[in-house]
This record gives structure tokens, sequence and C-alpha cells, in this order.
């Protein structure tokens, strides 16, 4: 975990978050290095979103989703409160509004249901998911508690078919040992169950493209394991799928296109690494090194469902911005939000 400046560990403090640390219309281009090397894919600026908080000395930009009308939803995870906890972004326009605000939530995911189209957001300061209306309204705490004995810590979710969910529990991250889990919740929020354990603060979770098992990312050991799901939904097998070379940076989250290719978000560079689903690096996603200074990671991306345009949330001392790219095949459900 990298260090922060005192304002922003005393801005952490005050919102809870002291362990956490995770259509424009130009088109990025992909070109190939000497040699045969990996591919390098130019992301393009299209909007600055949000300036550094005074009262947290940072802002992060999370989990991008696309609603029903194309407007591209982004949480700011250390938002203080009274300023927007979830953007609303027509990528057309290059325009952005307040979605949604709170005094308490620090948001670092988001997902429609697709069992009753509300809006689910983790918590990850207060161990909780919440639900919004479509329109942003009507807040409710759809899950809250100890599970197992034991806090959450939520970070990022994914829904099932049945709209159950599917969240990475990113303990261990301030206590470096591996106490983090992958919890599944069903949609009514009553059944809970512990699907993996012993994990070193995981954070991605994202379904494969044909919803037969479950990618995750542990932040502290950049690495990504996938987890075999039977038809009842419980774990058949579990092994560790790839090796994310990361450097200082640390694998975020995770989102999987119509190919099954998976997109590995960084924490500590505004890049994301693209794997096949068998594990072979297709790519790297950068973000144009004139415009890098003052940028720290690329947390996560929405690709357009239907289409290749991509849209990945970038933040750093500079402010959170939102860059583009053509991703490698089209979006779906694995690839809009969480």
């Amino acid at each position: 975990m990298r260090r922060f400046p005192s304002r922003v560990v005393t801005g952490f403090i005050a919102l809870g978050l002291l362990p956490l640390t995770g259509c424009g219309t130009e088109t990025g281009t992909a070109t190939t290095a000497a040699g045969g090397g990996i591919r390098t894919i130019r992301a393009q600026q299209v909007m600055k979103l949000t300036e550094v908080h005074e009262e947290t000395g940072m802002t992060l930009l999370e989990g991008p989703v696309f609603d029903g009308r194309g407007r591209l939803l982004v949480v700011d995870v250390t938002a203080p409160a009274g300023e927007p906890k979830v953007v609303r972004v027509d990528v057309r326009s290059k325009t952005a509004e307040r979605f949604h605000t709170d005094d308490r939530g620090a948001y670092t995911s988001a997902q429609f249901s697709p069992y009753d189209g509300r809006i689910y957001l983790t918590d990850f300061a207060h161990g909780e998911i919440v639900s919004l209306a479509a329109d942003g309204t009507d807040r409710r705490t759809f899950f809250t508690g100890d599970v197992d004995g034991a806090p959450m810590k939520p970070d990022d979710l994914a829904f099932d078919q049945d709209g159950d969910l599917y969240v990475s529990d990113s303990r261990g991250m301030s206590e470096g040992e591996p106490i983090g889990r992958v919890v599944r919740i069903d949609r009514d929020g009553k059944d809970v169950t512990v699907l993996a354990d012993g994990l070193s603060a995981p954070n991605g979770v994202s379904f494969d493209a044909d919803h037969r098992g479950l990618w995750f990312s542990e932040l502290t050991e950049d690495r990504v394991s996938y987890l075999r799901l039977d038809a009842e939904g419980r774990v058949s097998s579990r092994h560790t799928a790839i090796h994310v070379d990361g450097g200082l940076a640390q694998t975020d989250s995770i989102a999987v296109d119509a190919d099954g290719n998976l997109y590995q978000g960084l924490h500590g560079r505004p890049a994301m690494a693209v794997y096949s689903e068998y594990g072979e690096r297709l790519g790297t996603v950068e973000v144009p090194a004139r415009a890098a200074e003052g940028l720290e990671s690329a947390t996560n991306v929405a690709i357009t469902p239907g289409g290749t345009k991509a849209y990945m949330t970038v933040s750093g001392p500079a402010g959170g911005y939102l860059y583009s790219f053509d991703a490698l095949a089209e979006g779906i459900r694995q690839s809009n939000g969480g």
C-alpha cells in the first residue's frame, strides 16, 4: 500500500477509510511493440470529473456503470459529505451532474441489479451495501453487519443472472494478513455464504462471459484467481489463474468483455492490463505519457453494452478523469459496473 500525505490520512480517518487503497468521440489508438511485444492501447482523455477534495486530500473515481439510457454513473470514493458521491455523466455531450450524495457513504463500486433494477453501492467505510432507485433517490440499506462473526469491507460486487450478489470483502489490507473473502448474498439480503476465504485484500470480482465462475483479484498479492461454480452457485474448484507483473502497481477492479477477456485495473499506475481467459497478456491500456503526470490509478472500466467503446476511471493528485479506448470485444453485464 502506497504512502499518503498526512492530510490524506487525516481525511481517511474522518471518513473511516484509512485502510482503503482502491461518450467521448475520441478513439484510442492501438500499437504493437517492436519485436512482437505486448500491445499498447492508447487511451484518450474524455473529461475531468473531479478535483482533489480539501477535506480528504484526494479524489478516487471508481465503479463506472451505464444506465438504461446510455449515461455513465461514477462513484467518488473519498467525496466528503455534501459533495457528489455518485456522478452522472453524459459521455456524448461531455457533461456531468450530481446524482447522489449523503453524509455517510464511502462508495467503491456500483451496479444495477437484474432483479429489481435498483443501483447497488458498496460502502467500504461502514461495511454496508446500499441501494438507490434508478433516479438516485430512495436510499436503502440492503445489507449490514458481520459475516461469520467478522465485519465486512465490501469493495466490488457482481450480480448473477438471478440478482444474487457476489462481493469482494477486502479485509487484511491494513493488517497485512490473508483474511479477506469472497461473499455471496442472496437477492433478498438474508442468506449469506462465504465462497472463499484466506485472501489477501480481494478487490475486483466479475463473472466470466458464460457465468460459469468468478474471477477475483487480490490487491496485495497481484494475482487473479478463478472460482468455478456449480448449478447451485456453490464452489466446485478454485485456482490461481494469473500472476500480474505490476511492479509498484497493485491489482484493482476487473471487467470481462463478450469474448471473455479480462481488463485488470491497476492501483498505483494509470493503466490496465488485458488478458485472455487463458491468461495470455493481450495488451496494456495506457494514458499517454504527456498526460500521466499526477495520475496514479486506473481503477475500473465500463464497456458500452453492445459496443466496444470503453470508459476508464483514472485518478490522482491531478484530479479524477474519464479516459476512453477501444475494447477488444463488446461490452456485456460483466463489463458494466462492479
